[in-house]
């Protein structure tokens, strides 16, 4: 990429930092927001016809026409990273999202898996993304590690919705609408990412991905063969995958979500309510375990609303340690109601009441 820092794009994106890998952030100098910017480069065929102004590409506007009219179509959601359009400029076609602070996903399982019940929180974070784009007759097609965003307070949110747009038109426009040459093309810009891959697409085809991550959130491994494209997709089509009994709790969700027939899979709704009763009877987490990632340095952005506190087992701990003190209290060890110092006091007094009061009732009954 030939873009530097300083450099602005679109006459708006000022980039601040080198790009790497076709991926950049920029400042939109019209809103002052962070951006994240992803680039495509694209082949003669579809830059080589220009308007006769010189303003652009014919082909390179209509993909980005086709682009933001999903980002447009996509609601607002506190869980959901907002796409803010794309462009072409010079041989590539970019797409623009949002950025807020925090560390991506694949960043966090790359230090290694997550617990069960950490896992859970995040994917009902995402469960609840994908139900705002199903209801408004959307899908994702683009749930990876590297699309989720951890924020500081353990929250995920769900991006990378252009990205995989562009992906998916790039495909047609250079493979045709189906075909081998479309599955070698789309093979080159997807790669070998198991969640990539599902035999439908869609509303279920997304579930079938979050199932996916589910499993490498846990076990740290997708559960399909990610050696090749072709190995992949021939194990996802004979159903050849790791047993989901290594997810622990959450071994049934995943095995339901990945279910060849997509009638079978739970929806982004129903996965939601799952994950949520699943957290509710969480137990407390042992010592040393995982409990959340640590983003000491990262700092979210103000203004997004729906930042739950995602750290859910600190949470179990502070409970169970309000209800500590009365379980403490009421146990074998408590100590005495009357202090030993004043336990023979007590007992020389009371001996002496006792012989008074039997005075008193000889005096009475003998009166």
């Amino acid at each position: 990429m030939r873009a530097g820092p300083g450099q602005v794009l679109a006459g708006r994106y000022r980039l601040t930092d080198r790009p790497e890998a076709l991926s950049a952030f920029a400042v939109d100098e019209r809103s002052g927001d962070v951006v994240r910017l992803r680039a495509w480069e694209l082949p003669a065929s579809l830059i080589g016809d220009q308007e006769p102004d010189g303003s652009g590409p014919v082909e390179g506007e209509r993909l980005v026409r086709r682009v933001a009219a999903v980002g447009a179509a996509a609601p607002r959601h506190p869980r959901l990273l907002q796409g803010a359009g794309a462009f072409v400029e010079g041989d590539r076609l970019w797409t623009v999202e949002e950025r807020q602070a925090g560390r991506p996903l694949a960043a966090l399982l790359a230090d290694g898996p997550l617990p069960p019940y950490r896992a859970a929180e995040v994917a009902a974070d995402l469960a609840a993304a994908l139900r705002a784009l199903h209801d408004a007759g959307l899908a994702h097609g683009n749930l990876t590690a590297g699309s989720v965003l951890v924020c500081e307070d353990g929250a995920a949110l769900l991006g990378g919705l252009l990205p995989g747009v562009a992906e998916e038109v790039l495909a047609e426009e250079l493979g045709g609408p189906g075909g081998r040459r479309r599955y070698e093309v789309r093979a080159e810009l997807v790669g070998s990412v198991a969640e990539r891959w599902p035999l439908d697409g869609g509303p279920a085809g997304d579930c079938w991905a979050l199932g996916v991550l589910l499993h490498r959130m846990v076990t740290g491994r997708a559960p399909y063969p990610e050696s090749g494209v072709p190995e992949l997709v021939t194990a996802v089509r004979e159903g050849r995958r790791v047993p989901s009994e290594a997810c622990g709790p959450l071994g049934p969700l995943v095995e339901r979500l990945l279910q060849p027939d997509p009638a079978r899979r739970p929806t982004a709704a129903e996965v939601r309510l799952e994950l949520a009763e699943l957290l509710a009877g969480a137990p407390e987490p042992a010592a040393g375990e995982r409990v959340a990632p640590p983003l000491p340095e990262q700092r979210r952005a103000p203004g997004r609303r729906g930042g739950v506190k995602r750290d859910g087992a600190a949470k179990r701990d502070g409970a169970a340690g309000a209800e500590r003190p009365r379980a403490e209290a009421s146990g074998p060890d408590r100590p005495p109601r009357i202090p030993p110092a004043l336990l023979g006091p007590v007992l020389v007094g009371g001996v002496f009441l006792l012989l008074l009061l039997g005075v008193v009732a000889v005096v009475l009954f003998a009166g």
